[in-house]
């Protein structure tokens, strides 16, 4: 798997160019530039995403099963930083895109599961972890 990444120096040069040429961009990517500016934009919608579910599966569970959907999501959060961040003491911190992107949409899919199941069968919270 290639690892595309990104810093923070990065982001202003992504945002250059209009709207239209971004779309177009995405959808046939042309090179490392285009393809960390769509990374981007997908972990944004998805980062939205999953934390509009975060809330609302908060909202569902009793006291116990918050706890453990913070204590998830902290893990979860400190797991993804390690696999997908690398801090280089020259150039400072490197995002692997696809590496967050992959991460990001992993769990918002597992977040969105939960809420599924607290919807047909009632919140478990074994199924937190």
């Amino acid at each position: 798997m290639s690892r595309m990444l990104w810093s923070a120096a990065l982001l202003p040069v992504l945002a250059l160019g209009t709207p239209a040429q971004a779309q177009q961009s995405c959808n046939a990517p042309q090179g490392t530039f285009d393809r960390v500016y769509c990374d981007a934009k997908v972990l944004v919608r998805a980062d939205d995403e999953l934390n509009v579910s975060y809330q609302k599966l908060l909202g569902r569970l009793n006291a116990a099963g918050q706890q453990l959907l913070r204590q998830g999501q902290r893990a979860w959060l400190a797991q993804r930083n390690r696999d997908c961040v690398e801090v280089d003491p020259q150039r400072g911190s490197v995002v692997f895109s696809d590496c967050a992107v992959e991460a990001t949409t992993s769990r918002l899919n597992f977040l969105n599961d939960r809420l599924r199941e607290c919807a047909s069968s009632g919140c478990q919270n074994s199924r937190l972890r």
